[in-house]
């Protein structure tokens, strides 16, 4: 990939950072060069994945009682919000990381903060969807943004010129909208949905702000390793979700021939999605920073319904047991819905790019839509869904090893 240095940056030094580098004493925290060789995640960045892991298992239980309950609408509507503040605080600091990250000891402590932080939000997320309670999410955001407001104002002092105003930017911009959803604790429910909408909205505009005069070097396969490390681990929490699920269904009701169909359709429908998320070199869509904004941004529906199809297994299992006051449809529309926008989304934000001729081109299309009408079929619509999934990638297999190399 090829990369022009912005405007007014100072030469950096290619040598990445060596896991023995003293931690001691602090090193400035300047940018790292976005041609850097044998970039990978740090330990510090898989611990701090699985510790997002718990808010993002916490918000998929309630979605989980929520539907079975019979109130969806609620139920989405509250996962779509909490679900944007974990994933948001989760984004900020990988890109943050890609550009900054010098591992030093403060670095460390202040990421160290910001996982405090995520697992006080994990706290507050069963009050958020049962109350309409937001005050424990709000602090834990409050904590990891001021986390992240600490080290951008680091980055500032260690730059100069154009590079120290976009971290300037970047550290009020997070600081002006965390004041900004304050409005949720003392607004009135009627009106905390508008208020999520327009703050989401503004916090999406702070990187396209921030960087419209200097851009960070993130690192193209760091940023695509991360992002795909996490997309194991929430594909890796759906599959606990439903072990837990299908093990609570046999413990309190002998109903293992209704499912062991969820099961075995819910285990094929997350191993398509594995594969057809890892079929192409993501990092080959980012080779810009206008690439990048709109891959990272579309990957919330991507993280989010991959969340979503272990909470819908989870529906589909307590239905079966008969212990969801929902019909047989409804439960499979809680697994075949978020399966069908994960496949739509993979497609949409990388893999169409990397298919040849039209039957490439439609197969996860088809798929998803293929996937949707088995919420039609009864007892057997999530082994059906599974199914076509399957298909989809042994059929994506067979074209792809047809296509001439040259095409």
């Amino acid at each position: 990939m090829t990369h022009t240095p912005s405007a007014g940056r100072p030469p950096k030094s290619s040598k990445p950072l060596s896991s023995s580098s003293p931690l001691w004493p602090l090193r400035p925290l300047v940018a790292r060069r976005r041609d850097e060789e044998h970039r990978a995640a740090t330990p510090l960045e898989l611990f701090f994945d699985l510790c997002f892991v718990v808010a993002i298992a916490q918000a998929g239980v309630q979605l989980v009682h929520a539907v079975a309950e019979d109130h969806a609408g609620d139920g989405v509507l509250n996962y779509v919000m909490v679900f944007f503040a974990i994933w948001w605080a989760w984004m900020n600091f990988t890109w943050f990381a890609s550009a900054y990250d010098n591992d030093d000891a403060l670095y460390r402590v202040v990421t160290l903060v910001q996982i405090a932080g995520v697992l006080i939000l994990a706290a507050g997320v069963s009050r958020a969807f049962q109350d309409h309670e937001f005050l424990a999410v709000w602090f834990g955001y409050l904590v990891m943004r001021v986390a992240l407001t600490a080290q951008w104002l680091r980055a500032a002092r260690a730059a100069s010129g154009p590079e120290r105003t976009m971290a300037l930017r970047y550290a009020g911009g997070v600081i002006l909208c965390q004041i900004g959803w304050s409005a949720l604790l003392f607004a009135p429910e009627s009106a905390r949905g508008w208020i999520f909408l327009v703050m989401a909205i503004a916090e999406m505009c702070v990187p396209v702000y921030a960087e419209k005069d200097f851009h960070t070097d993130w690192h193209a396969r760091h940023i695509a390793e991360r992002y795909g490390l996490f997309t194991i681990i929430v594909l890796g929490e759906t599959i606990a979700a439903a072990t837990v699920a299908v093990k609570s269904g046999v413990d309190e009701k002998e109903a293992l021939g209704d499912l062991l169909p969820i099961a075995a359709g819910g285990l094929l429908i997350v191993f398509a999605a594995w594969w057809i998320y890892f079929v192409v070199p993501v990092h080959d869509r980012l080779a810009s920073n206008r690439q990048g904004f709109l891959w990272g941004y579309g990957h919330y529906g991507i993280f989010a319904s991959a969340a979503a199809i272990g909470a819908g297994i989870e529906v589909a299992v307590e239905q079966a047991a008969g212990k969801a006051h929902i019909s047989t449809t409804a439960a499979s529309a809680a697994v075949t819905v978020p399966s069908a926008v994960f496949m739509l989304l993979v497609w949409g934000l990388h893999s169409r790019y990397f298919k040849v001729g039209a039957a490439q081109q439609l197969i996860l299309p088809l798929t998803a839509v293929a996937i949707l009408l088995c919420t039609f079929a009864g007892d057997w619509a999530v082994l059906a869904a599974g199914l076509v999934a399957a298909a989809a990638v042994a059929v994506g297999v067979t074209l792809t090893a047809r296509t001439p190399a040259t095409a």
